[in-house]
């Protein structure tokens, strides 16, 4: 998310003048592709296309969907693979920084907030593609997992759109925001993840003794 939006805006505008439906199949692509191969900027490309939108060079509907269906095929084959082979891999290997009881422990989290983790997974920077692999190691239920993240990318989408088409005017302004967005939640993140391995190297230690 921290590529420059108006630079996949342009992108986006050059790849218009060979037709609308290259546009739709390069944000299809890069829905797809953010949540297999993180950080690649997603939300950049979704900036773009609402932008395309406000002047009337794509159709807020098909933009929608096309984002929706992008990138809920990718959180799907995530959630799908660790399902498969994600839990049964973990526990028989049992890692210190994500045991057996801290599988036990997600599957508990996620049983009973799984549709609130979910419905805000979109909004998570950083832990999107995390988030739907430690659901498929949970187990969780395939058919809530595809409804809930169908309404988090939904939201989020939409959200996203709604304010480029207000900003395309003054997409400087909108850099400015990706800008200060991106200089206050990476350094959170990084904090949250720093605090997490220190817990789990001093209860490891403490095990050991």
């Amino acid at each position: 998310m921290g590529e420059d939006p108006v630079k996949i805006n342009q992108l986006l505008d050059f790849i218009f003048s060979y037709g609308p439906f290259w546009v739709y199949l390069v944000l299809f692509a890069a829905c797809f592709i953010e949540n297999l191969f993180p950080p690649f900027p997603g939300d950049s490309f979704i900036v773009g296309a609402g932008a395309l939108v406000a002047v009337a060079r794509l159709n807020l509907a098909i933009s929608l969907i096309i984002v929706i269906v992008g990138g809920i095929l990718s959180v799907m084959v995530i959630f799908l693979l660790g399902k498969r082979y994600g839990r049964d891999y973990f526990m028989r290997k049992n890692f210190k920084y994500l045991s057996a009881a801290d599988i036990i422990r997600m599957e508990t989290k996620f049983e009973r907030w799984g549709a609130v983790i979910l419905v805000f997974s979109r909004f998570v920077v950083g832990f999107r593609s995390v988030l739907a692999l430690v659901a498929g190691i949970s187990r969780y239920d395939t058919s809530r997992m595809l409804i809930f993240s169908t309404v988090s990318y939904l939201l989020f989408a939409g959200l996203l759109m709604y304010a480029s088409m207000l900003l395309v005017e003054n997409l400087g302004l909108l850099k400015e925001y990706f800008r200060t967005y991106s200089l206050i939640v990476w350094p959170v993140l990084i904090i949250v993840i720093g605090f997490y391995i220190i817990r789990k190297f001093r209860a490891v230690r403490k095990g050991s003794r």
